[in-house]
């Protein structure tokens, strides 16, 4: 897949009717005829696990705190319940691992097989 240019870059936090969300939640990603999923979804998605892991006690609702979160929609997506739900679960998933660490042992396998990662948009040596 040939990477679209950045059209649209949203660092604002995720915020309701009641105002911003705490901790400050900024995304941003790239996006073409999946605007919709991308910004919709996916962006609620990104929130509602935030506040997954605030609801959890893994992190805190504070202005001290700040989740960036990079977020790429295959563009063949069109369930965008699926893709919210992806978003919800990756984000909570990549708070706790943040906070309570990685398993050593699967750290250890990530280090040792480092030089042998592969990525199917990377084209270099």
């Amino acid at each position: 897949m040939a990477c679209s240019p950045i059209r649209r870059r949203d660092t604002r936090p995720c915020s309701s009717a009641s105002g911003p969300k705490k901790p400050s939640t900024s995304r941003s990603g790239r996006t073409d005829r999946h605007q919709t999923i991308t910004w919709g979804a996916a962006q609620l998605g990104v929130g509602q696990g935030v506040l997954d892991a605030v609801a959890d006690g893994l992190i805190e609702a504070t202005g001290d705190l700040v989740v960036l979160v990079a977020v790429w929609v295959d563009p063949d997506a069109v369930d965008e319940t699926a893709v919210r739900i992806a978003n919800r679960q990756a984000v909570r998933k990549a708070i706790a691992t943040c906070v309570q660490g990685r398993d050593p042992e699967a750290a250890a396998r990530l280090v040792a097989e480092r030089d042998r990662l592969r990525n199917p948009f990377y084209s270099g040596d």
